[in-house]
């Protein structure tokens, strides 16, 4: 009775995590469709971009959490190697979307300080 619980737990998780990621992955599809389709067509702007990353590392979180709740499932350890990468994709995913704000911040910051130095001289 016991094996046929633990078997019964395995599957549901092992599904319900499958599910999870075959949605993310198909959301991040149709994301990235309505993005390159909206005029101007096949060019994405910062907003855009930082969403289609963001959710691409997030389909990427989830299969590694799928992997490693996989391998405890199969040898019921937890494989430190697997834990760490699925941490580091995860610090990484913040990591990246901070750094992708930032620079657009400072480059929208620079091109209206651009824009205001170059004003015609006023005459006197």
């Amino acid at each position: 009775m016991h094996k046929a619980l633990r078997a019964y737990e395995k599957s549901i998780v092992l599904a319900l995590l499958m599910l999870a990621v075959f949605l993310s992955a198909i959301e991040l599809a149709i994301i990235l469709f309505q993005q390159i389709m909206t005029p101007p067509k096949s060019l994405l702007d910062v907003n855009e971009m930082l969403e289609v990353f963001g959710f691409f590392l997030m389909v990427l979180i989830g299969l590694e959490l799928l992997e490693t709740i996989k391998a405890y499932l199969q040898e019921d350890r937890v494989h430190a190697k697997v834990v760490f990468l699925v941490t580091l994709v995860a610090v990484s995913r913040k990591v990246i979307i901070l750094a992708l704000g930032i620079g657009y911040f400072l480059v929208r910051r620079t091109l209206y300080l651009h824009a205001t130095d170059k004003a015609p001289p006023t005459s006197e």
